[in-house]
């Protein structure tokens, strides 16, 4: 079981199951939502997810048509991504985690709309925009 909570620790969940596909997202939007160079994530599946406090206490703020960004009311703690189109999966920001995922980012994604002031410095793959691991997508990495 892995446990997370936001900074004022008014929210708290837990994940029964194992987190995948995970990575650091560039994209304007997640820099943004996570003041940050960056926002590591991974996806689970919702099944495996489940608010043990404060869920009343969370904000969903839609981002983009069908694309939710759940956050804590009171310290902006981003907690949970979820999209109409996939239900059955969330995106899971690494950040609020208490425990060890027992994933690592895989790669770097949407790093043409990266932040000038970041270098990226590490040897992960890096992909232009979004990275998708399906064997029917086929991401061009970038040089």
């Amino acid at each position: 079981m892995i446990k997370g909570t936001c900074l004022c620790g008014r929210i708290a969940y837990e994940i029964t199951g194992p987190l995948t596909n995970a990575l650091n997202c560039h994209c304007t939007m997640c820099r943004k939502s996570h003041g940050a160079a960056f926002r590591s994530r991974a996806t689970v599946q919702s099944k495996d997810f489940a608010w043990t406090r404060g869920e009343n206490h969370v904000t969903w703020y839609c981002s983009s048509p069908g694309s939710y960004r759940g956050f804590c009311e009171a310290c902006g703690t981003p907690l949970l991504s979820r999209f109409d189109q996939t239900p059955d999966v969330y995106g899971l920001p690494l950040g609020a985690l208490d425990d060890d995922p027992g994933v690592k980012p895989a790669a770097h994604c949407h790093v043409a709309s990266k932040a000038p002031w970041f270098d990226i410095t590490d040897t992960l793959p890096q992909y232009a925009g979004a990275f998708d691991e399906t064997p029917e997508h086929s991401p061009q990495a970038v040089a």
